[in-house]
């Protein structure tokens, strides 16, 4: 099963996907299946797989999930590296498990590309300053410049990508 947590920067995806790991977790999926050598349950950042700022929700964002998508399919881990912020550059391994679950989150998770694969797609409504305001107090002032141009990007792409339309639940962000 692969969920889709998408919506503006700062809305509470990481939050949800979260909460969904913690229940999924307690109910009825415990945290690794040894018979199957596999995780019940794997949770992927976007953050992670972004090409810095310039390029985030780029084709670089789209091979990546696509591979993930098909690596997720048919059983396989998939092996990348996230990216460094602070270098500017790609950074550590990022390994991610075959699982029962998996847990896509963060602006540009929901694209067109990967949607006839997923089972749940899940958008968070928030206004985008409000958004801003909350990535600011998270992450620090030092990156405000960026994200007032990545919210561009970010509504160039939601536009192109239809993504709130394609969602079949959508959440308010306030909570």
């Amino acid at each position: 099963m692969i969920i889709t947590i998408d919506g503006v920067a700062g809305s509470g995806k990481t939050t949800l996907a979260q909460f969904l790991l913690t229940h999924f977790t307690q109910r009825e999926y415990s945290s690794v299946d040894e018979s199957k050598n596999q995780s019940a349950i794997e949770i992927v950042h976007m953050d992670d797989l972004y090409d810095g700022w310039e390029d985030a929700l780029g084709d670089s964002l789209t091979a990546k999930l696509q591979e993930i998508v098909l690596a997720h399919e048919t059983g396989r881990p998939y092996q990348t590296y996230s990216y460094d912020w602070k270098r500017h550059c790609p950074g550590s391994e990022l390994f991610i498990a075959p699982s029962d679950i998996l847990i896509l989150e963060g602006v540009g998770a929901g694209q067109a590309s990967i949607r006839a694969h997923v089972e749940t797609k899940i958008w968070i409504e928030l206004d985008p300053i409000a958004g801003l305001s909350r990535v600011i107090n998270r992450d620090g002032a030092g990156i405000e410049e960026e994200m007032i141009d990545f919210l561009e990007l970010q509504r160039i792409h939601f536009q192109k990508e239809g993504t709130r339309a394609a969602a079949e639940f959508h959440l308010n962000g306030l909570h």
